[in-house]
């Protein structure tokens, strides 16, 4: 079942690379803060590059100025997929770049999306949500092939 506004986050562990591969748990990132994740079915693809991650680069001091605390960019790769992506794309450490490397995470979610057919397995649907204190306030899952409600700036219309 896909997760709806008004539920609680499941629990979950997900990866970054700092030191070597790190991981954190999602009730630690949430706990007490307001948090903007968004979701990319993969790193390096062309429109997650190319719009979805510098979106929210660009807007990261008009989303810290509506009260978010935490922004994550959360993909089913790894973590040093995840850390290449974000050093190509100049990614300030105020982005959380977070690896679901089996895309556990975006089933907790109900938001995996079966990308067999184009070779890349099981990857996470493209959304963004709000959450405070762990709580979904908002839900932003895009129809198959667009781009629009997980935007940065569809994100910050909504704050």
């Amino acid at each position: 079942m896909t997760i709806q506004v008004g539920d609680r986050l499941p629990s979950g562990t997900l990866a970054y690379l700092k030191d070597g591969v790190q991981q954190i748990n999602t009730d630690e990132l949430f706990a007490g803060k307001t948090v903007v994740m968004f979701a990319v079915p993969g790193a390096f693809t062309p429109t997650c590059s190319a719009r979805h991650l510098p979106g929210y680069v660009d807007q990261l001091d008009a989303l810290k100025a509506k009260g978010v605390d935490a922004i994550v960019c959360l993909s089913v790769n790894d973590a040093f997929v995840m850390d290449a992506w974000r050093k190509s794309q100049t990614v300030p450490d105020e982005v959380y770049m977070l690896a679901d490397g089996n895309a556990v995470y975006a089933k907790a979610l109900g938001l995996e999306l079966d990308a067999s057919k184009f070779g890349m397995g099981t990857r996470s649907q493209r959304f963004a949500l709000i959450a405070k204190d762990g709580v979904v306030t908002h839900l932003f899952v895009e129809a198959p092939g667009e781009f629009k409600v997980s935007s940065a700036d569809h994100v910050l219309g909504a704050l």
